[in-house]
């Protein structure tokens, strides 16, 4: 069986409407992505404790699946009507019928973060029996090893991690930070997210490593320092979060920050200068990481 693919370009306001009627005209799902993704236009949503988050692209395209024969003008005009739209344009491609889930998988092989360390999707044998391997597989949560601020945290963590530390993840996702610590040697390690979906895609992922890790809402985060503290986020919270995210770090321990582009490294330096001495960037396709030790 094929599908029909409908795509509606719409502004931030009209967007979720336009998706939930979609749904009520019969669509089989709708999603919103940004118009710019891909682009240099894109635009990063994310959303911190105490700071307004924006939820949709300020231009978004509404992406719906229709069945085979399903009639998408009838669809999309009365979804339309019910959101108060004119005559939205929108493309129809024919999707045909696949293996959806090997399609999927297929586009996920193992990934190597350094000589020791691998990612390994549960359908991959693990590529070196004598590495480190974190079994991962792409999910609801952010982060599966393949972004260049996700591995840049992860070949920190192998370096950097000598045995026995206490380590928070502040915006752990997927939990892969946190549960690359425990399985390089880290003592204990807590994450904390603002999503709750991520909260139990990170304990299931925990589980699945068979490692004991903490996974926490923000307010439920109990008091403590530790002896590194990792926060791969965007440099807005970055700027935002440095005060709280010093006062978790032992004196003497380290921060590592990334989900910063190579030109944010000078303004956040100098931010963090204020508690930690800090280290020379490094920088992969664009992104930076930075780290430093409390004084």
């Amino acid at each position: 069986m094929s599908y029909q693919q409908i795509t509606i370009s719409v502004s931030d306001s009209i967007a979720e409407g336009l998706a939930d009627a979609l749904m009520e005209c019969g669509a089989l799902s709708a999603a919103i992505e940004d118009a710019y993704a891909g682009t240099e236009n894109e635009q990063a949503i994310f959303g911190e404790p105490g700071m307004p988050a924006e939820q949709v692209w300020q231009q978004s395209k509404v992406v719906a699946l229709l069945g085979e024969h399903d009639d998408a003008a009838a669809v999309v005009a009365a979804a339309a009507e019910i959101c108060g739209l004119q005559n939205p344009e929108y493309s129809n491609d024919i999707l045909p019928d696949q293996d959806w889930v090997r399609l999927t998988q297929a586009q996920f092989d193992p990934i190597q973060i350094s000589d020791r360390l691998w990612i390994t999707p549960s359908w991959h044998d693990a590529p070196d029996g004598n590495a480190v391997n974190l079994q991962l597989d792409p999910g609801l949560a952010f982060g599966t090893g393949s972004h260049p601020t996700t591995r840049l945290c992860l070949q920190w963590l192998d370096s950097g991690i000598k045995g026995g530390e206490s380590v928070l993840d502040y915006g752990c996702g997927s939990g892969i930070l946190a549960i690359a610590a425990l399985k390089l040697g880290a003592g204990s390690a807590t994450g904390v997210d603002i999503d709750e979906q991520a909260i139990r895609a990170s304990n299931d992922n925990a589980a699945q490593n068979n490692v004991q890790a903490r996974f926490f809402l923000p307010d439920g985060l109990p008091a403590g320092q530790f002896d590194v503290v990792v926060a791969n986020i965007l440099a807005n919270p970055l700027r935002m979060l440095g005060e709280m995210l010093a006062a978790r770090t032992k004196t003497g321990g380290r921060i590592v920050l990334s989900g910063l582009l190579d030109e944010q490294v000078g303004e956040l330096s100098e931010i963090y200068g204020q508690w930690f001495d800090i280290e020379p960037a490094q920088i992969e396709e664009g992104w930076a990481r930075l780290s430093g030790i409390k004084r």
